[in-house]
């Protein structure tokens, strides 16, 4: 759930008898006079994902754009899950100059090391001059 462009956005996913899919999509069509919008799909019998080992990455640096789309791109290609993300902008102590900090949890594929993971996004914060941290969470 999230708030996205001052609108609450949600995804719920349950389980039930196929018989009552269509008296949901029904009793959720009446929401709408109210101003909710609910969509309701039945939806396929998918096999369980893997697993994610659960990590955490702290990233503090000079704000500047771009910081965002290179770490994410870093992720994807390694197949991580960002399950939970919070950045923000704030002075720095001394300088006052604008520092972007980035918290986030994150989902690491089984094949992956961590330590792997650890070594490219070292890489890029060099390039990008941010530092971060890559922890297993416990």
């Amino acid at each position: 759930m999230a708030r996205l462009g001052g609108q609450f956005a949600g995804i719920l996913r349950i389980e039930m008898e196929p018989g009552q899919v269509e008296p949901l999509r029904t009793a959720s069509q009446r929401l709408e006079g109210s101003g909710m919008r609910v969509l309701v799909s039945a939806g396929e019998d998918v096999p369980p994902e893997p697993a994610l080992r659960p990590a955490s990455l702290d990233l503090v640096g000079q704000d500047r754009p771009g910081i965002v789309r290179e770490i994410s791109r870093v992720l994807a290609e390694r197949g991580v899950n960002v399950e939970e993300l919070t950045t923000g902008v704030t002075n720095a102590p001394m300088s006052g100059e604008a520092l972007f900090f980035a918290k986030a949890r994150l989902g690491l594929p089984p094949q992956l090391a961590t330590g792997q993971l650890r070594e490219s996004l070292e890489r890029l914060a060099a390039d990008l001059m941010v530092d971060l941290s890559l922890q297993d969470a416990d």
